[in-house]
Parts: C-alpha cells; structure tokens; sequence
C-alpha cells in the first residue's frame, strides 16, 4: 500500500497566528502614541511608513534608551528634537496642574530630562505588559537612561543582540514637532498554537492612572532616579 497521502486529505488549519518582529514593533508604536496622548492631554500620531537601519543610536537634542530581555531581547531609542521635548514635557506637566510660569524653558534643564525618562518607563512599561500578554511571554526593562546633548553626535547602542533587526520610526506631536523612536530586537517570531488565546492587555489609561496614584493626589513635579546626569552617562559611554 502506498504511504503517500493525497495533500488535500491532510487537515490545515484554518489560520496561523505568527507574531514577528514588526507586529511587535506596531505594539510598540501603539504604547508610545497612546502612552504620550494620554499623558499630554494632546494628540500624538506615527508615520505610516516603517523605515529598515543598520544600527540604533543615540542623537540630538535629547535621547533616551531603554534595554528589555527575558523572552526576547531588544533595545527601545527615542530621540527628541528641543521643540518636541519641549512641548511634550511642558503638556506634561501642566496636565498634571503644573503652574506655567514654575516650568523649566531649556531643554537641557534637569526637570526635563527627568520628564522624558518618567514618560519612556512608561511607554515601555505599557508595551511590556501589552507584549507578554499576547506573547504569552516573560519580557523584563532596565531603567531608563536619558542624554541631553547640544553636540553633534551619534552614539550607537549595543544591546548584544546576535542577529537584529533594527527600524525607525517618525512620530509627531500636536504642533508638528517630530521625534523618533528607533527600535532593534532579535530576528524572531512567535507562533501560535492551536489552543492559542490572546489575554485582554491593559489600556494606557490604567498604566498613566495607576502611576498617578503613586504619586499622590497633589500634582508634584515628577522625578526618576534611574536617570543618569548628562556628564555621568557621556563618561559611562567612553565620551
């Protein structure tokens, strides 16, 4: 008797759910305009278009990073031109009933470096908990870093990453001001099973209002620790 089977007797299923390093770079893109709109109080939106790099890196005027490992590794860049920094931290904190007049007016203040860190723990803290619930994975962030420079450099980031796929992405705020995130993971993919079932993920709401909650019901003006001086994270890069 022959052992070969008529392909059509053999039961496919109906669809395959596989999860790739750009569906994770969309969830991605997902937490930092749902994140940052509801922390401003003022629409934020991305481009349509994913554009492929060779290597993520740090650039003017502000940028922040953030490393995440566990069920696969990558790395999160955002770099702010002065007037979207600017923008988006003095929305910031006049959402949070911030005077006016109390706020910082240079990007290179210490208040806002410590914004931009506060609002990217957030971002990534939104799209980690996005992604293992629908990963169904274990995915932890390191603190972020953030650098405030005048000076006209690139610093490359190595996250240890064996075969990376790295991307960009340009997003823009109320006013037109543009800031991007760069983003490099493992060349990886996730795929479902059969009894596969996506968990309801939590709303950027839940993860802006939780963390206000922390901070008291009296309107202080956010800090982060984890947010290393200028000069201190420029000796740590060799620079």
């Amino acid at each position: 008797m022959s052992s070969i089977h008529n392909i059509n007797d053999v039961q496919q299923p109906e669809s395959t759910i596989v999860v790739g390093p750009q569906d994770i770079l969309l969830e991605l893109c997902d937490s930092v305009t749902g994140v940052l709109t509801k922390a401003c109080h003022k629409k934020i939106r991305h481009a349509q278009m994913i554009q492929s790099i060779s290597n993520t890196s740090l650039k003017p005027d502000i940028s922040g990073f953030v490393v995440f490992d566990g069920g696969f590794t990558g790395l999160v860049v955002l770099n702010f031109s002065t007037a979207a920094a600017m923008e988006i931290y003095q929305d910031y904190m006049l959402s949070m009933g911030m005077d006016e007049a109390s706020l910082a007016t240079q990007h290179t203040s210490d208040e806002v470096s410590d914004i931009v860190g506060e609002l990217m723990n957030q971002i990534v803290g939104d799209f980690i908990n996005t992604i293992n619930m629908r990963l169904q994975s274990c995915v932890d962030q390191s603190q972020p870093k953030v650098l405030t420079s005048s000076r006209q450099l690139s610093i490359s980031i190595d996250a240890g990453l064996e075969s990376p796929v790295s991307k960009r992405v340009a997003f823009y705020t109320e006013r037109n001001n543009n800031f991007y995130l760069e983003y490099s993971m493992d060349d990886t993919e996730f795929v479902a099973t059969a009894e596969y079932a996506r968990s309801a993920a939590s709303d950027p709401d839940s993860v802006i209002d939780d963390h206000r909650e922390q901070q008291g019901k009296k309107p202080e003006a956010p800090t982060i620790q984890s947010s290393s001086d200028s000069d201190d994270l420029l000796s740590e890069l060799g620079l």
